[in-house]
């Protein structure tokens, strides 16, 4: 007779999930240190990042809310200097990793640009070898440059002629792109503009990993990345369904299924019934299962935390959904919404935007949900709002929630 499975109440889930996020540690009594900032990139071993900077970029705001203010110069150093601590590649999406999981992805991500890849990068692949192979070479030539700069100094090598390959600087883009997908260029960092710096892979790795960066063969197996990669994922979700395991690093189900049964069998992982999931959970053997937690934070939209949107609804009774790019008269919570964490819950939507010439943080649309939103949930989150705008050095909150008549709720 096979073992009974474990229930597991949706409060506990909760708490499981935010603990193994790392929302559920006090923030640093004292300056946030390069070691704070690998820790927290160790718990969620991803940081999705994104162009939008209506309040600032959004892989400064995860470190924010599992520290506290910090300086974002010293998250710049650890990405752009070395010896690297973190790397940029394509993830969940565009993600910060530490520098070992880099060569992991070479068999879910790298080897798969044919097929995985946006449409204008398996072009340039398909219609523009010799390009592609030219935009390799200047990368591998020179010190670490931008998109224009490379485009620049193939120009100049090769000046446009009706007759050659026909490209223009979206076609190079495309070609470091893929190049950049497929591995065999890397990111050295970005510029102040945000545009990704390209480099040679033996110019980014850290000593200390350049046998599995530089040599392929060196790097694991199918079977090995797969399984490395669920158990990265277990272990920063802490409770999980397939589904939401599979969405961390954006692997097929298929793949996460058999790493599952392996890490089942093994001891490192366990299959449970969590209330409110529709389908069986697996609780990392390690996940702290805290009894209690006394969490305050402003989550990014693209915090790992909030990733998985069918595993927020079920865990935190949270329908969240990204309105950026819904036409602002639909939009029903705000154009750059960050979910409010209080203790075990998600408690509220705040609309923000950093307006950086009067020097103000502008709250614009706040939502509480149902039966919050009291003069306690209020106090917290000013007491958020104003950390925030001290670590953005903005002057002032408006729109507050202590004094705002027009705060809205559902």
């Amino acid at each position: 007779m096979s073992p009974a499975v474990r229930r597991i109440g949706r409060p506990a889930a909760r708490r499981i999930a935010l603990a193994a996020q790392g929302l559920a540690a006090p923030r640093p009594h004292r300056p946030v240190t390069a070691r704070d900032l690998g820790r927290v990139l160790d718990q969620v071993a991803l940081v999705q990042i994104d162009s939008v900077n209506v309040l600032t970029r959004s892989h400064y705001l995860p470190f924010f809310s599992r520290l506290g203010p910090y300086d974002t110069a010293l998250l710049d150093r650890m990405r752009d200097r070395a010896p690297r601590r973190m790397v940029e590649y394509w993830a969940h999406e565009a993600s910060l990793m530490p520098p070992q999981t880099w060569p992991l992805m070479e068999h879910p991500r790298m080897r798969r640009g044919e097929d995985d890849a946006w449409g204008g990068m398996r072009r340039v692949a398909r219609e523009h070898p010799a390009l592609v192979a030219a935009v390799l070479a200047e990368v591998e030539g020179g010190a670490p440059r931008t998109a224009r700069q490379i485009e620049t100094a193939i120009e100049h090598d090769a000046p446009r002629t009706s007759e050659h390959w026909g490209w223009n600087w979206s076609l190079v883009k495309n070609a470091l792109e893929h190049l950049f997908w497929t591995g065999q260029v890397s990111s050295a960092g970005r510029t102040s503009q945000f545009e990704r710096r390209y480099a040679s892979p033996a110019r980014v790795v850290p000593p200390a990993h350049a046998g599995p960066w530089l040599d392929r063969d060196a790097r694991p197996s199918a079977e090995q990345a797969y399984l490395e990669l669920v158990r990265i994922s277990t272990r920063a979700l802490g409770v999980a369904d397939v589904a939401s395991i599979a969405d961390y690093f954006r692997i097929k189900t298929s793949h996460t299924r058999r790493a599952l049964e392996e890490l089942v069998a093994t001891g490192e992982v366990e299959v449970v019934e969590v209330e409110g999931l529709r389908a069986p959970a697996y609780l990392h053997a390690e996940a702290r299962r805290p009894r209690s937690i006394g969490a305050r934070a402003l989550l990014s939209p693209f915090d790992s935390a909030v990733w998985h949107r069918p595993r927020l609804e079920q865990l935190f009774d949270f329908r969240y959904r990204l309105e950026i790019y819904v036409p602002a008269p639909q939009r029903v919570h705000g154009y750059y919404v960050l979910p409010f964490l209080l203790d075990d819950e998600l408690i509220g939507r705040v609309d923000l935007k950093a307006d950086r010439a009067p020097g103000v943080l502008r709250v614009q649309q706040l939502t509480w949900e149902p039966g919050r939103g009291g003069a306690q949930d209020r106090a917290e989150l000013d007491t958020e709002l104003d950390a925030m705008a001290r670590w953005l050095a903005l002057a002032d909150v408006t729109g507050r929630a202590g004094q705002d008549p027009s705060t809205s709720s559902q």
